[in-house]
């Protein structure tokens, strides 16, 4: 019994229990709690560039051959773009079966556009394609790393990768470091990650507390829409290419059961990035892939965050009878194909993302979002959950494609049989050069070769 409670997804979801019974019954003290998840992202936050730094930068620098880093970026952002597509299409479509929206007959000019007013500013002020090309490039790499700008950062790390890898013998001391300074940063997030129930409770608590369960109700067939589809993305699409990969979705979930609890209590896909790295490289993904793959699909790859907007936006002309034609909704499928790839992994991202293809479509009123106000919290841990298995799923794949992952780790770990993966200080500290994952893969790949 006490090994059980001593699992942390087990805490967790004491934490998310509770949290939603505290709402319930006392739920001023309730909407007190917000900074308890607060903090808890902003800690994860405080280690997540160094991660994805020195990670980027040490998987790169031990490539082999340069022509790997393109043959990984290239497929990377191609299944990027198929599936998150996909997940834009799905929503489109079950929205459009289901008409949530349907018979609310809502006329947008009666409704109080005040709470949305800082979406709103913010859309007004999304960048253009140029802009956002140019925002690739940090001014300087320290304004990166401080405001946590994941492209940015992962552009200067892959330069910084390059450099070192041509520098080869001589960028041994710097690779060393790096290699150190990774698994101290990884210790830190196992301490961190001891927090996770305390922050799922908080940020419950204040949900369930400001938002009330009435606002579930009144919204109920939107909620239940988002997350039938959420799981039936989850489980026949992702599913399929886990199995294509050779990896057991099932076993895949049931690994990563500690940080798909963490996402459901913070409602945020980044409050697990670094441990998600890690678990992705203990089960036998290289590094490089991992380094790449994971914080650019924050990005690029919100599959979740796709099925909302999509499903949001016709939700909205359904209560407000604003009619579309078939060709309105091809259009608001392409637009939201480009304007997806700005959002991030935090909460309210999607919000103003759609906030901003809305008023760009011009024809859908952007003051029917406030309908979705009331919900929007209680959908984002659908979206997070979906965008993390996402991430992780497309990472295998990926791994797959590129012949980067170890299969024969993969089958020993998911059978629990590669070390106990919720031992998070053995996890975090574990030494790749003493028979870690990631070692090993890399001496068979050169023995190989």
């Amino acid at each position: 019994m006490k090994h059980f409670f001593g699992k942390l997804y087990v805490q967790v979801l004491i934490g998310v229990t509770a949290g939603v019974v505290l709402g319930i019954l006392a739920p001023k003290i309730g909407s007190d709690l917000k900074p308890l998840g607060d903090i808890f992202i902003k800690l994860i936050k405080m280690v997540f560039a160094p991660i994805i730094f020195a990670t980027v930068v040490l998987g790169i620098a031990k490539m082999e051959s340069m022509k790997e880093l393109g043959r990984v970026g290239s497929r990377a952002l191609i299944y990027f773009e198929v599936l998150s597509t996909f997940a834009l299409a799905l929503g489109l479509i079950v929205v459009n079966v289901i008409q949530p929206g349907h018979g609310m007959n809502i006329d947008p000019h009666t409704l109080d556009a005040s709470s949305i007013a800082s979406y709103t500013e913010k859309a007004a002020k999304s960048d253009s394609f140029v802009d956002f090309m140019l925002h690739l490039f940090p001014t300087s790499i320290v304004d990166a790393l401080a405001k946590n700008e994941i492209l940015q950062i992962l552009v200067f790390s892959t330069f910084f990768g390059v450099a070192l890898s041509h520098l080869g013998k001589r960028a041994k001391p710097v690779v060393d470091f790096l290699d150190a300074f990774s698994h101290a940063m990884f210790t830190v997030v196992g301490m961190v990650m001891r927090l996770a129930p305390i922050a799922a409770f908080g940020a419950i608590a204040f949900t369930v507390g400001k938002y009330g369960l009435g606002s579930i109700l009144s919204l109920g067939k939107l909620m239940a829409s988002m997350y039938i589809t959420c799981f039936l993305f989850v489980a026949i699409v992702l599913g399929s290419i886990a199995l294509m990969s050779g990896v057991s979705l099932w076993k895949f979930l049931k690994y990563l059961k500690d940080e798909l609890f963490t996402v459901l209590g913070t409602s945020s896909s980044e409050s697990v990035v670094p441990q998600l790295m890690r678990k992705l490289e203990h089960v036998g993904v290289s590094k490089p892939v991992v380094g790449l793959v994971v914080p650019s699909g924050l990005t690029f790859n919100p599959d979740g965050q796709c099925i909302y907007y999509t499903m949001a936006a016709i939700f909205v002309a359904q209560a407000t009878n604003t009619p579309l034609s078939m060709f309105d909704q091809v259009v608001i499928l392409g637009v939201l194909m480009l304007t997806s790839k700005g959002s991030a992994g935090v909460t309210g991202s999607g919000f103003i993302t759609l906030a901003a293809t809305l008023a760009s479509m011009g024809k859908i009123p952007v003051e029917g979002m406030v309908l979705l106000l009331g919900v929007d919290r209680f959908m984002s841990e659908a979206r997070a959950i979906t965008n993390t298995i996402g991430n992780a799923v497309g990472t295998m794949a990926i791994a797959r494609w590129v012949g980067s992952l170890d299969r024969e780790r993969v089958t020993r770990v998911l059978d629990g049989e590669g070390g106990d993966p919720e031992d998070l200080r053995a996890l975090y500290e574990e030494d790749d050069s003493k028979a870690g994952p990631v070692g090993e893969f890399e001496l068979k790949q050169r023995a190989a070769s």
